[in-house]
């Protein structure tokens, strides 16, 4: 796949094709415009011989793709063989050329998950960067998803249902996105989101959920409705002591996940848009054995079941 372009932005490929017992049907893309930089994961079904085939597709995006392109790959290719019915899915993930020392994170998710606040408000403290949220989205719709359905894959794929996925911060952004796009996407996917950020700002936006759907010019609503899946873990605000721990060590660990509070916002959250007359449906999953980092990789994959069914 040669280099291409959409405005100012350019696409070079990284990594097409590895062994078929490595990667199979995966490729890497650097795409930059000069100022932002991204590294793509794209992985399509193990069943095509090519990038170019006959068939309709669900499209899965999935934010801090570094951290989480194996998980959301290897998800719906374990999936498939016990259910034959699966769709073909396409797994896009977003992720960044450079990460934090002994991380899989990127010091560009600050900038880009990190939601914008009005114009009357108080910075935000944390973390510490301007938010790029705003043009981040605009990439994602207006630049990453033109790309993948008019450069990477041919003529024969035809493109249906679209998901995005973000956990923690990332999962700010994904109910920061549904409250202001909520036609981006059929189904949003919010794994653990950090409602605590700069005083739960984020609860101040909601009343874009609550009020009716507007009518078009025909007396018609507008597109069809998306639907939201919530996840968190029990052990988030209810750790365990470990078994090498001291009786210090565990209270301060067990005080400074208190005060995330995880469990409460997102039960509060959930609880405010269930019946949101701009969702279609909302759904909560709680982890009872899991702490943050595990949920990341437990909710994506069962993110994929709901966004399959939803």
């Amino acid at each position: 796949m040669a280099s291409s372009s959409i405005g100012s932005w350019s696409f070079h490929p990284l990594v097409t094709s590895f062994p078929p017992t490595v990667l199979p049907n995966v490729g890497y893309w650097n795409i930059t415009n000069g100022t932002w930089e991204y590294q793509v994961q794209i992985s399509w079904p193990l069943n095509w011989t090519s990038t170019d085939v006959q068939s309709h597709v669900n499209t899965l995006y999935v934010l801090d793709g570094n951290a989480l392109a194996g998980t959301a790959t290897e998800a719906l290719r374990k999936r498939r063989p016990v259910d034959s019915t699966q769709p073909d899915t396409i797994v896009v993930t977003i992720g960044y050329p450079s990460l934090l020392p002994d991380s899989p994170y990127s010091q560009g998710r600050y900038y880009d998950y990190q939601i914008p606040v009005c114009a009357n408000c108080t910075t935000p403290t944390l973390p510490g960067v301007p938010s790029n949220a705003e043009n981040f989205l605009i990439f994602l719709d207006g630049v990453l998803r033109p790309w993948i359905t008019s450069h990477v894959f041919g003529d024969g794929v035809t493109w249906g249902r679209d998901a995005l996925f973000g956990h923690s911060f990332a999962g700010l952004f994904a109910v920061w996105a549904l409250i202001v796009r909520p036609e981006l996407f059929d189904v949003y996917l919010s794994a653990s989101p950090y409602l605590i950020w700069n005083e739960e700002y984020i609860f101040d936006l909601l009343g874009a959920l609550k009020t009716p759907r507007p009518e078009n010019a025909n007396g018609n609503t507008t597109p069809r409705l998306p639907a939201l899946q919530l996840s968190y873990g029990a052990l988030e605000g209810h750790p365990r002591k470990r078994r090498t721990e001291t009786e210090a060590e565990f209270e301060e660990r067990r005080a400074f996940l208190s005060s995330l509070k995880t469990e409460t916002l997102i039960k509060r959250l959930f609880k405010e848009v269930r019946d949101s007359p701009r969702l279609r449906h909302v759904e909560l999953l709680e982890y009872p054995n899991s702490y943050h980092a595990a949920v990341g990789s437990a909710a994506l994959c069962d993110g994929v079941d709901y966004f399959l069914d939803w």
